[in-house]
């Protein structure tokens, strides 16, 4: 025997070990020492699962990005001091009301420099707005198109920290998502989980209603009170959230929330609580007040805490959800799906049943038919059949 078909015979016997360790965990109980304990993923069909189709509210996504041009752009110009100045939105229209008209000139130019998303007009009439803003089209355009991809990457993040193997998740059609989830038979905690906004804001708690003031549920905190009145206007939100993790809250409060800002959300968090010593500071979670703690002193960090009597479980899903962005804008289930394991069992018994009658079929014609070399041929299939299932 040459050397050369020597080396052939080894490689290919070192392949058919490596396939065979591979796959017995797919068809056996093997003990801890061996070396690969992952057996054969099966998809949905044949498995069982859930699948669930989302629409995006792009609509609303892009609704949600003109409110954080305008609360920018309010913050923008009040650190320029251009005097008393007023901004709405109506629909996807930012609206600019100043008290001094002499500085229409020197506010049109700031916009220009720091916003170059928005297309800035002139207001009409004493009555009617000094300036009136929108996104320009090539930016809505852009959006529109972003929203769904980003969406994706976040429930793809999502889904991977709640441990689902080789989940399906892809786009469909200009706006919805499909998810298929192998193996989940209950997808009650997946849908919460997916479908989680998530939009984590921070507002002071106000001391009496007012046109910039408004009343959001809370979880009871505070000697019991059912509802905060709280500003409007979000001071910070989640979207400077680099980080956050789980950890024990002390006392009967159950699991905390830490999360910590980016070097952008650190200043203005510090110059927030800096100002505003002595009031509550109102932590919004999807329009809901998880806490509202006294502000004691100044906290310049970056870091901050989420408490709210969370258990683990919860805990770990919000912490997952900051921690991988807020979805851009609300989904809607509009098909769910639970499929039974019981079809999949079905298709693999008469599948392995087909393949083994049918191999033994070819095997005794190769064998019978042509003798030494159908022999040889058998055991080549045999072997290949043996390398694809473990690769």
């Amino acid at each position: 025997m040459s050397q050369s078909v020597r080396y052939r015979i080894l490689l290919f016997g070192a392949l058919a070990v490596a396939a065979i360790a591979f796959l017995l965990p797919t068809f056996a109980q093997t003990p801890s020492w061996w070396p690969w304990q992952q057996p054969i993923r099966l998809g949905l069909d044949l498995r069982g699962g859930t699948h669930l189709l989302y629409a995006v509210d792009i609509d609303q996504a892009i609704a949600n990005a003109v409110e954080r041009q305008r609360q920018d752009l309010e913050r923008e110009l009040r650190d320029a001091q251009v005097g008393t100045i007023t901004i709405e939105r109506d629909q996807l229209t930012i609206r600019v009301r100043m008290g001094n008209r002499d500085k229409r000139t020197q506010v049109a130019e700031l916009i220009r420099r720091r916003f170059p998303n928005l297309r800035l007009t002139e207001g009409a009439g004493p009555e009617g707005p000094d300036l009136s803003l929108n996104l320009e089209p090539r930016e809505f355009a852009r959006m529109r198109e972003s929203v769904v991809e980003q969406a994706l990457k976040i429930i793809r993040n999502r889904i991977d920290q709640f441990g689902v193997a080789e989940p399906t998740i892809q786009k469909q059609g200009s706006s919805q998502i499909v998810v298929q989830l192998p193996g989940i038979q209950d997808p009650q905690r997946a849908k919460e989980l997916i479908g989680r906004t998530a939009q984590l804001e921070f507002r002071l708690v106000a001391n009496q209603p007012g046109p910039s003031v408004e009343e959001l549920p809370g979880k009871g905190e505070s000697g019991g009170r059912s509802g905060y009145l709280v500003g409007k206007r979000a001071l910070l939100t989640g979207d400077s959230i680099v980080n956050a993790s789980v950890r024990p809250a002390g006392g009967i409060e159950g699991m905390a929330v830490d999360f910590q800002f980016d070097a952008r959300g650190a200043q203005v968090f510090g110059d927030v609580t800096k100002a505003n010593i002595g009031r509550q500071l109102a932590i919004v979670l999807d329009n809901h007040v998880e806490s509202a703690p006294v502000i004691r002193d100044a906290i310049t960090g970056g870091r901050g805490q989420i408490t709210g009597n969370f258990d683990i479980t919860g805990a770990q899903d919000l912490a997952n959800v900051l921690r991988h962005g807020a979805l851009p804008a609300p989904l809607k289930l509009i098909e769910e799906r639970t499929v039974g394991p019981s079809l999949g069992r079905d298709s693999i018994r008469s599948g392995s049943l087909s393949f083994i009658v049918g191999s033994a079929l070819v095997w005794v014609f190769m064998a019978i038919y042509y003798r030494g070399g159908g022999l040889i041929t058998d055991l080549g299939l045999l072997l290949n059949v043996l390398l694809l299932l473990g690769a």
